[in-house]
């Protein structure tokens, strides 16, 4: 046995060196950023199914800090205006004005990014875009699904805004980041991403970001993210979240701009194929839900077909929400 000691102990050496080699790397890796793994979320739903008996609280429709691009008040562009993604007509970016919106501002600059999915505003009126992967994939279609894009309020140029070179697109999931909103109480960015789900695990990922710094201030990751939307309800904050796997609307807990670890089920939609693309705070207690078939696949984003609109509405004296669709 004697014999066998010095070559066990370097044996241990060399094990206790790869684990403190790995650990330095993991904690270089994550820099500080507050990453939280929820590795029980496909547990907590399937008992949110059951009961569905969670309460977000009363609320009603707030005051918007978003504003409008200053760019457009330089180019005597009247309001109202439509910021148009929809793919139809126009690549990358349009923006509808005047009678019935049948003016259009149009630069060809802001086709050199291909497609985008959504967007968001800030205070000062930047717009922060989406990407979204089109039906016909390009040799960078997948390189283009890691950054969030910015139209410049005063420029009006439109520019990679921030890179997340973990997020990787590929043929067996093309969908990077897909869903973004501002939040007006501390002028930070919510957004997501799903490049790493596949058919049998769900690995998205929510970040908080400080746009002026571009700092990543906490990772949640878990949960696939179709659309997203800040609410502020007698019992807090939340990030409301439309899931990409199934046809549920669920809400984080947001606590000194942290999330919880996991969601709670607000409710589900009627049909299985369903999924919640949009949120909208319509009036007190009363939220616009916007849906679309979902499956991980390239999609033509301007289809309608098989597109649904929800009224919900929280009932408080019943305490439940009361759902209803538009025909």
């Amino acid at each position: 046995m004697k014999k066998y000691l010095p070559i066990l102990l370097s044996l241990l050496t060399v094990a206790l060196l790869f684990y403190v080699a790995v650990t330095q790397k993991n904690n270089k890796r994550n820099n500080n950023v507050n990453v939280i793994k929820s590795v029980d979320i496909k547990n907590t739903k399937a008992e949110q199914k059951k009961t569905n008996s969670y309460s977000l609280g009363a609320f009603t429709r707030q005051a918007n800090c978003m504003r409008s691009p200053q760019f457009l008040r330089r180019l005597k562009i009247p309001q109202p205006v439509m910021i148009d993604l929809s793919q139809k007509r126009y690549k990358g970016v349009a923006i509808h004005y005047g009678n019935k919106f049948q003016q259009t501002m149009h630069p060809k600059t802001w086709e050199k990014y291909a497609y985008f999915s959504t967007y968001t505003l800030d205070t000062q009126g930047n717009i922060y875009l989406i990407p979204a992967p089109f039906i016909s994939v390009q040799s960078d279609t997948f390189e283009l699904q890691k950054n969030i894009y910015k139209v410049g309020s005063q420029s009006s140029e439109l520019e990679i805004f921030m890179s997340f070179d973990e997020v990787k697109a590929s043929s067996n999931n093309p969908y990077g980041l897909n869903a973004i909103t501002f939040d007006c109480d501390d002028k930070t960015l919510w957004a997501s991403s799903i490049d790493q789900s596949t058919y049998q695990s769900e690995n998205g990922v929510i970040y908080h970001i400080n746009p002026e710094t571009k700092k990543v201030l906490q990772k949640v990751e878990g949960f696939d993210v179709l659309t997203m939307q800040l609410i502020n309800t007698k019992k807090g904050k939340h990030l409301l979240v439309g899931s990409a796997r199934d046809n549920g609307l669920y809400a984080y807990k947001v606590t000194q701009g942290k999330l919880s670890k996991v969601p709670e089920k607000l409710l589900e939609l009627p049909s299985a194929n369903e999924h919640i693309k949009k949120v909208k705070i319509k009036a007190k207690n009363h939220l616009e839900l916007q849906t679309i078939p979902f499956s991980y696949s390239l999609i033509a984003q301007s289809s309608k077909k098989d597109r649904g609109i929800y009224d919900a509405r929280w009932n408080e004296a019943n305490n439940k929400w009361e759902l209803t669709k538009r025909l």
